[in-house]
């Protein structure tokens, strides 16, 4: 899966750049780019668009925890940072900057190839755990409507919360609508009268 994928590099010597894109191409990635700032890894990131992108974390004109800042607030995409030296301070950065992976230099093709596996994993992991938690607070608000909705009928109606709740459900059901819809409905209705 990740042999058709394109990447940008983001390091300020040349020398590791060059082993950067040797290693990447000989695993099967694209280079789309490869940048020697950090604001450079950001615009190119937005113009061209790569699968993943790997940066050193320090850089001039912008760190790469930052550019990765940058990065993951206009388009989520993995990111691996790398650096000549270890901090728990860094890596706690990383984590809070977006960053999928950690590579420490120098860096082997050996350990290259399973961190952009890693970084996708999480990536997915962490987009689908995304949508998840986006669904549950769409159906929370839903559910918060819905008894309100259920509220209103039940004090302006006279009626149950069972009842209520069915004529929501026929309503939705004769209009072939959602049952969020009618009780926004109601609602607002209600805020008219």
């Amino acid at each position: 899966m990740e042999d058709s994928l394109k990447v940008v590099i983001a390091e300020d010597s040349p020398a590791s750049r060059r082993c950067l894109k040797d290693q990447l191409e000989s695993l099967g990635y694209t280079i789309l780019g490869v940048a020697s700032t950090g604001s450079k890894a950001v615009d190119m990131t937005i113009e061209l668009e790569p699968s993943f992108v790997i940066m050193d974390i320090n850089m001039p004109e912008m760190d790469g925890i930052t550019a990765a800042k940058a990065i993951t607030k206009i388009k989520p995409i993995p990111i691996i940072l790398i650096t000549g030296h270890s901090s728990e301070e860094f890596v706690s950065k990383a984590v809070e900057a977006g960053v999928f992976a950690y590579l420490i230099k120098p860096i082997s093709k050996k350990s290259l190839a399973p961190a952009v596996k890693l970084a996708f994993a999480r990536f997915y992991e962490f987009r689908e755990l995304k949508g998840e938690l986006k669904d549950m607070k769409e159906a929370l608000e839903a559910r918060k409507l819905i008894e309100r909705a259920k509220g209103i009928l039940m004090k302006r109606c006279n009626m149950s919360e069972e009842d209520a709740f069915k004529l929501l459900q026929t309503h939705s059901q004769k209009e072939n609508r959602k049952l969020k819809d009618i009780a926004d409905m109601v609602v607002n209705a209600d805020k008219l009268i």
